[in-house]
């Protein structure tokens, strides 16, 4: 009789914990495990064509990584820091695979939630310490959850030249132009140095209303960068400058205007 009752028992639990599972069942079901966006770093850092990384010396550079396919924006900084190591970017030969940067060297660090692979794409915008200069580099690339992009990482190259122009109305009537002409890391050009002052053509050209008026193939003014017309013979009062910078080895090109004015 004990083993019948412990039968007839165990008949009778059947139902309920057939009960029981289907609830726990249901409740796992309606509540899944949240998962978790797990931090992927992706380093992005801005190089000028044929010099150094740009960062702080030019204001830095604005960075915007975006979703692709979705337009949400997963982080935005500011590439700040310094240009790096001039003897290993400039001057030695690269290894495949070798890291020129260094912890000292311009960049951001963008820290990305993502849950699946996610095609990025990372916009980035500068000098923003040079506005006439600023342009903006794009790139898209895949990031995969937790596999990090870091050492040199993601490095968007940058052409063009930094002009800061001054102009001079001289006692006698004449004018006199002048320029700073920089890197878009503003690293210096010289005579005989990295970036050769013989390598690069700067051009003032004199506007009346938009028109060329004079024409001033602008000279080394022995100083680093600095570059002069001399003095223009200018009977117009109210005129502007357009000065352009190119090199004549690369595809760096600078251009800025400038109201001369009375």
């Amino acid at each position: 009789m004990a083993i019948i009752s412990r039968r007839r028992m165990m008949c009778e639990m059947t139902p309920l914990f057939a009960r029981i599972a289907v609830g726990v069942l249901a409740v796992a079901v309606a509540c899944p495990t949240t998962v978790s966006a797990e931090p992927t770093h992706l380093m992005v850092r801005a190089q000028s064509v044929d010099a150094k990384f740009m960062g702080t010396h030019t204001g830095g550079v604005a960075v915007t990584v975006t979703d692709e396919r979705s337009g949400k924006v997963l982080a935005k900084g500011m590439i700040k820091g310094g240009t790096g190591d001039t003897e290993r970017i400039m001057e030695k030969a690269h290894a495949r695979w070798q890291v020129i940067s260094d912890a000292e060297t311009a960049g951001y660090d963008a820290s990305l939630d993502i849950e699946a692979p996610t095609l990025v794409r990372v916009d980035a915008r500068g000098p923003m310490g040079a506005s006439a200069a600023a342009i903006t580099v794009s790139s898209t690339l895949w990031m995969l959850p937790g596999r990090n992009v870091l050492g040199d990482g993601l490095v968007l190259t940058f052409p063009g030249l930094i002009i800061t122009p001054a102009t001079t109305r001289n006692p006698d009537g004449t004018l006199r132009i002048d320029a700073q002409v920089t890197m878009m890391c503003g690293c210096p050009i010289t005579p005989g140095g990295i970036w050769d002052a013989k390598d690069y053509t700067v051009t003032g050209y004199v506007l009346d209303h938009g028109h060329v008026v004079a024409t001033a193939t602008m000279h080394y003014a022995g100083q680093p960068s600095q570059f002069t017309s001399g003095d223009l013979k200018i009977a117009r009062n109210r005129l502007s400058v357009r000065l352009v910078a190119s090199s004549n080895l690369t595809p760096n090109v600078g251009v800025v205007e400038t109201d001369i004015g009375n």
